[in-house]
């Protein structure tokens, strides 16, 4: 058995089961059934159950993710701009699995699989940071993170619940969310450009 084709295989068809049923083991099962293979594939394939499936289900939407952005020439666009951007063909890119996401979140929010669900969340925010160009290695290189990854959470969350054509609000709060994290970067650097200035006045004095 090929276990990377039998792994999307399952997977395609337990997106499809996971808004009736949950995000579960049984769903896996019943998923590789439906795809053709014995029910104790899905073990085979997932060997951590339905968290490795949902860790590998998240990780194809970020490398779709990261393919679909190869289309853009970010040299030429803002860090904000390529940020909002990132996030939301994230968003667009999972849309047409909207409610098995909705099941997987909440699989992932239970206590035994939360620190699963945080290391993916930094994963993600990760590989939209590098995908936006960002080289620091210094403290920076972790408050990117930090606030990207509250904009991100934030952003899903709502976009759950948008029913508004096209997203409009979901966009509409992104660049919101955006625009406060803006905020924070300037007085950061404005704060770090006085301590300095501060610095160099008592050394001179």
């Amino acid at each position: 058995m090929d276990k990377q084709k039998a792994a999307a295989d399952i997977l395609a068809k337990a997106i499809a089961l996971a808004p009736f049923e949950g995000w579960n083991q049984l769903t896996l099962n019943k998923a590789a059934a439906n795809a053709g293979y014995k029910r104790t594939d899905a073990i085979r394939v997932f060997s951590g159950g339905a968290v490795d499936a949902a860790e590998r289900l998240m990780q194809f939407y970020d490398d779709a993710m990261v393919t679909a952005l190869q289309g853009y020439h970010f040299e030429t666009m803002k860090i904000r701009e390529r940020i909002t951007i990132a996030v939301r063909i994230k968003l667009e890119i999972m849309q047409p699995d909207r409610e098995a996401i909705r099941k997987i979140l909440a699989f992932m929010a239970l206590p035994l699989n939360c620190h699963k669900a945080l290391k993916h969340l930094y994963q993600t925010v990760d590989t939209i940071w590098y995908a936006a160009g960002d080289n620091s290695t210094d403290f920076n290189f972790y408050t990117k993170r930090l606030l990207l990854a509250g904009v991100y959470s934030s952003t899903l969350l709502h976009w759950l619940d948008d029913k508004s054509a096209g997203h409009e609000n979901t966009w509409a709060f992104l660049d919101r969310r955006i625009a406060d994290v803006m905020k924070i970067e300037k007085a950061k650097h404005w704060v770090k450009n006085r301590q300095w200035r501060q610095l160099f006045t008592r050394k001179s004095a």
